[in-house]
């Protein structure tokens, strides 16, 4: 992750929580008064950002406070302390919500993206994510897919080039696409792209793309296709994946697996702060 980039954005997330002020805690607590807090899990799950996100929003409200987290990756079990944190009441209650907000929702991704993980366990395949993001977040649901145990596609639209259905439908042709982009880019830079159909993914290899993405296709026809392309390309399946068929796509033979349901859908984890 990049902590200034970070920074930026926790400072952004804490004015727009806190306003021109705390309207209930500012009456009762002076700023000299202490306190300590702790992160309690309220259920199992993967525990993500309790050092680098939620200590870090504490820290940027009030560099007095002190932070002691969980190490990321750890499986946490209910009744867990998860955070302590020591410092003005005052501030511990301004940055309470902005913390849990960012790291429920980031456990909540890894311990899904686990999930897919285990369900493929012993194949030769990785579970990928999309860009399938909440704004403003990426780079931390990204990091949550990782401690999760699955990959990462492309970061943004300048990270790598991937033709999707829209671009072949305005150009008219897969094969007038990988043209244009080839006259662009690196000779080095790989190129994917979205097939839907056996004609397709034919077109695909006599362009000789480097991935070729099954999106939304039957297990049947998806066997077709990864036979077909018999190795010549990196193989990804996309598009209606869930834990209930993960394993059926990934025993087809497919390389990659990306899941847009990792980040676009997930539940985030209960997580409490009590003040002790």
């Amino acid at each position: 992750m990049d902590p200034a980039s970070l920074d930026d954005t926790i400072r952004k997330f804490l004015r727009e929580d806190i306003g021109t002020g705390d309207i209930t805690s500012e009456p009762i607590f002076t700023k000299d008064q202490t306190g300590e807090a702790v992160f309690v899990a309220q259920h199992s799950f993967i525990v993500v950002g309790m050092g680098q996100v939620a200590a870090r929003v504490f820290d940027l409200q009030n560099h007095e406070i002190k932070s002691y987290p969980v190490e990321d990756g750890k499986l946490a079990n209910k009744g867990d302390i998860l955070l302590r944190v020591n410092g003005p009441i005052l501030d511990l209650l301004k940055a309470e919500r902005l913390a849990l907000n960012l790291v429920q929702r980031l456990c909540g991704i890894a311990t899904y993206t686990y999930k897919f993980v285990k369900a493929v366990e012993g194949l030769p395949v990785k579970i990928v994510d999309t860009r399938k993001t909440t704004p403003g977040l990426r780079m931390l649901e990204k990091y949550a897919v990782r401690i999760g145990g699955g990959h990462n596609h492309r970061y943004n639209l300048a990270a790598a080039v991937l033709i999707k259905d829209n671009h072949i439908a305005a150009c008219g042709s897969i094969s007038e696409a990988v043209r244009r982009i080839r006259k662009h880019v690196a000779p080095s830079m790989k190129i994917e792209v979205e097939a839907e159909n056996i004609a397709q993914v034919e077109e695909c290899l006599e362009c000789g793309v480097e991935t070729i993405m099954l999106d939304n296709m039957e297990i049947p026809l998806m066997k077709q296709a990864v036979k077909l392309i018999n190795g010549r390309a990196l193989v990804e399946a996309s598009g209606g994946v869930k834990l209930s068929n993960v394993r059926k796509i990934a025993e087809t033979g497919v390389d990659i697996i990306s899941v847009g349901a990792l980040t676009h859908s997930v539940a985030g984890c209960d997580i409490s702060m009590r003040m002790i």
